[in-house]
């Protein structure tokens, strides 16, 4: 009988929960700039799947028009520049960590092997993906083979449009 031999979860509505795992390290904030444009808006968040192949967005969605320039994030290695699933992506080792960050779609002007600096254009935003309402780059970050938030990469004056500065005001008298 074919209950006997499968274990009682595996005709459960929900999965099983999924095997316990060691807390991740920080991810540290070393990027020196955005992917596209300055401060572009994020058009959907990150939010881990629950099990490896469960629902969830693992990266962001930044909003950029076809042919915007992609720049890497932080110093690294192109470990992936062609197409998957008929998708240009581009992936890229961070020097001196165990991360790598994505870039979906894109037309590469890399290729795998290529040294990258942080700022460095590594390809065009590529035509609209299916997956966002207007054009869009999806940026990911994984450890391993774990997905992990790449805005976590983004120093807080980065991320957040660093202090105010004062600037110089002109024509106006001192008061006294």
């Amino acid at each position: 009988m074919l209950s006997a031999l499968l274990p009682p979860w595996a005709w459960a509505d929900t999965p099983p929960p999924p095997p316990a795992s060691a807390p991740q390290p920080p991810v540290p904030p070393l990027a020196h700039t955005w992917p596209v444009g300055i401060r572009p808006l994020v058009l959907r968040g990150w939010k881990p799947p629950p099990t490896p192949y469960g629902p969830g967005h693992r990266g962001v969605d930044l909003s950029a028009p076809p042919g915007s320039p992609v720049r890497a994030v932080a110093p690294g290695r192109v470990t992936f520049a062609g197409r998957v699933a008929g998708v240009g992506v581009v992936s890229v080792a961070l020097t001196g960590t165990d991360l790598r960050t994505t870039y979906e779609p894109v037309t590469p002007s890399v290729k795998q092997g290529d040294e990258v600096r942080a700022g460095e254009v590594v390809g065009t935003v590529g035509p609209a993906a299916s997956h966002c309402a207007t054009s869009c780059i999806h940026w990911g970050l994984l450890r391993g083979e774990t997905y992990l938030d790449p805005l976590s990469l983004l120093p807080p004056w980065l991320l957040h449009g660093g202090p105010p500065r004062l600037l110089p005001v002109l024509g106006v008298p001192i008061p006294r």
